[in-house]
């Protein structure tokens, strides 16, 4: 069962007042959230595939411990850190391996099927790339399809992360699906 809300923004509080034992009691509350959102990204890999869930939460919890200073506001902007960390993570480990293999085994990971694509799945590393030229061109679109994409936000969270309006996420995430589709179809 779930943890109520308060109890991790509890901690996220302690834990950005200095409680260095925050982290510790505020993981067990989030791992069952941090494994399915890893688990979604892992779930195109071949059988073989080294990289599991929690392995990725543990990686996870190592960067989120080696931070000296944190300033959190709320559960949904942890999650989007979370996911941000899990993103390079994934593709630092997608790029290791296309580099061992010459090209072979790329990362495949699904995008959300409200994403048109041209096939089934996308290749992390050229998700990645096309996130970083929509940086270049428009952060807040880029930012949006990591809130939303890699950490699962709703449209509700992700507003409340960027402190913008549901509907500017929702015409945000729109266009930016529209431009990524077609930097990944070509």
């Amino acid at each position: 069962m779930p943890r109520p809300s308060s109890d991790v923004t509890r901690l996220l509080d302690a834990w950005s007042g200095g409680d260095p034992q925050a982290l510790d009691r505020l993981m067990p509350l989030v791992v069952g959230d941090l494994r399915q959102v890893a688990a979604k990204y892992l779930a195109s890999e071949d059988a073989g595939h080294t990289l599991q869930p929690t392995a990725l939460v543990n990686e996870v919890y190592l960067r989120l411990a080696g931070r000296r200073t944190v300033q959190w506001e709320n559960r949904a902007q942890f999650f989007a850190v979370a996911a941000g960390i899990m993103r390079r993570i994934l593709v630092d480990h997608a790029r290791r391996r296309k580099r061992a293999k010459h090209g072979h085994g790329l990362l495949r990971v699904p995008l959300d099927e409200e994403i048109p694509l041209p096939e089934d799945d996308v290749d992390l590393v050229a998700l990645d790339a096309a996130l970083d030229r929509l940086e270049a061109i428009d952060p807040r679109q880029s930012r949006v399809v990591e809130l939303r994409y890699f950490a699962g936000l709703t449209i509700e969270e992700t507003a409340s992360v960027m402190e913008c309006s549901p509907m500017t996420v929702k015409r945000e995430w729109r266009t930016a699906r529209l431009w990524l589709f077609g930097e990944l179809k070509g």
